[in-house]
């Protein structure tokens, strides 16, 4: 059974930065078709903040680029997102998944980001 448990959530000023981590059980990563990140702010949907496919391309939202970074290391199993810069509106719970092909995804059970004075 293939699960993501999230970590590195927690509350930052303005400015400050955090790294995400997604780590793996059950499954290699560099047999996922590809994973991402995504947030969901109170009130708001779920959106995709960025995605690294299986050769490791990756995509980024537009509020996302240049500040943030998603990264794989297939050695510690671990899905990594870094962001930098951070601003209130990037609080939000974040949600790691991976889609494994064949219309299957796993998400994990997300974790808090606070930005906040």
């Amino acid at each position: 059974q293939v699960q993501l448990v999230e970590s590195g959530g927690g509350l930052v000023q303005p400015g400050g930065s955090l790294r995400l981590s997604c780590t793996v059980s059950g499954r290699d990563i560099s047999s996922f078709v590809s994973m991402g990140w995504h947030r969901q702010a109170p009130g708001k949907q779920r959106e995709l903040v960025a995605g690294i496919s299986r050769d490791k391309s990756t995509s980024y939202r537009d509020s996302a680029k240049g500040r943030f970074t998603i990264s794989r290391d297939n050695t510690k199993n671990t899905l990594y997102l870094e962001m930098n810069s951070l601003k209130p509106e990037d609080t939000a719970v974040y949600y790691c998944n991976s889609y494994l092909g064949s219309a299957r995804y796993v998400w994990g059970q997300g974790t808090q980001v606070t930005i906040s004075e």
